[in-house]
């Protein structure tokens, strides 16, 4: 756990990121040759047992990473801090997590940068949070919503314990995203992240608080949010035509003359939808691609892709 002179010397530490040798209260990931992974959390005098054997804690504390060490049996294992991919899917959960390629796409598409006043809900079990508070650095300002009071303990846990102690421009509230965002004023957020069962509700009250130009990001998992969230960004006119993604990651096996494909790959986690806030009063241009044949149904009265 880092002092607080620590994090005023190096923003570093506000990103979780280790340096340097070592120490007692950080955690390493011990892979052997199969590719097993193993978290440890080093402490003075602790021993770290595996089927082959010990591996004394005092044989990492003090050196620096990426070295060999080898259990009392012989086993040989890699020495590594943790990425913030390993810890995120790794971490104790409440919700599920946002899964790192998402997480990424999200930092990415809605251009989270230093210094963004940025506004979360909700938080879940704190992984996509760590990622935004990467983004945002020391100097911005991360305000996460979150209705139920054991997710918020979780990911408040979650988040410490990456970092290593509290981050400076970090606010977690608990409620309802809707009902506080009526309090605030007009105009004073650079991102908004929507991470929640039904996005839709919240497009009005977002609205108000995005500045011209800001970012909205809807995570959903389904392809009946992704439809009636897209729709209901439409409908409010107050937003350009929203975008909506999915990624999928698949690893390759490449050795000698064997390339190919992994048989495993990891396929659909969710959608994102992104979406641009227009001045007040401002109606973006009509979209002029005709919609396929029953794309509609009968009884949808809101506006349609033909529209203009």
């Amino acid at each position: 756990m880092q002092d607080e002179t620590e994090f005023d010397q190096d923003p570093r530490a506000y990103a979780g990121v280790g340096s340097g040798p070592l120490r007692p209260g950080e955690r390493v990931t011990l892979t052997d040759a199969k590719g097993r992974k193993h978290s440890v959390l080093l402490a003075e005098g602790g021993v770290f047992h595996t089927s082959k054997g010990g591996i004394p804690h005092d044989d990492l504390l003090g050196g620096p990473e990426g070295v060999v060490v080898h259990s009392h049996g012989g086993t040989a294992y890699l020495a590594l801090r943790p990425l913030l991919a390993d810890v995120t899917v790794a971490m104790p959960r409440g919700a599920a997590v946002v899964y790192p390629k998402d997480a990424a796409q999200i930092v990415g598409g809605a251009d989270v940068f230093p210094g963004a006043r940025v506004i979360e809900a909700g938080v879940g079990s704190g992984a996509l949070t760590i990622s935004l508070l990467r983004a945002i650095g020391p100097t911005g300002r991360l305000i996460s919503y979150e209705r139920r009071d054991d997710f918020a303990a979780i990911a408040a846990t979650n988040v410490q314990n990456f970092i290593g102690g509290p981050h400076p421009g970090w606010d977690l509230r608990v409620g309802d995203l809707v009902e506080r965002l009526a309090a605030d004023p007009p105009g004073q957020v650079d991102r908004v992240v929507l991470d929640m069962l039904a996005p839709w509700d919240c497009v009005d009250a977002v609205a108000e608080v995005l500045v011209p130009g800001g970012v909205l990001c809807a995570y959903v998992a389904t392809t009946t949010q992704l439809a009636r969230t897209v729709e209901t960004i439409r409908i409010h006119t107050g937003f350009t035509e929203p975008e909506a993604t999915e990624s999928l990651v698949r690893g390759w096996h490449a050795e000698g003359l064997a390339v190919r494909p992994q048989h495993a790959m990891v396929g659909h986690t969710g959608f994102l939808i992104f979406a641009r806030r227009l001045a007040p009063g401002v109606v973006a241009p009509a979209r002029r691609r005709r919609p396929a044949p029953g794309a509609y149904g009968e009884d949808y009265t809101g506006p349609r892709g033909d529209r203009g």
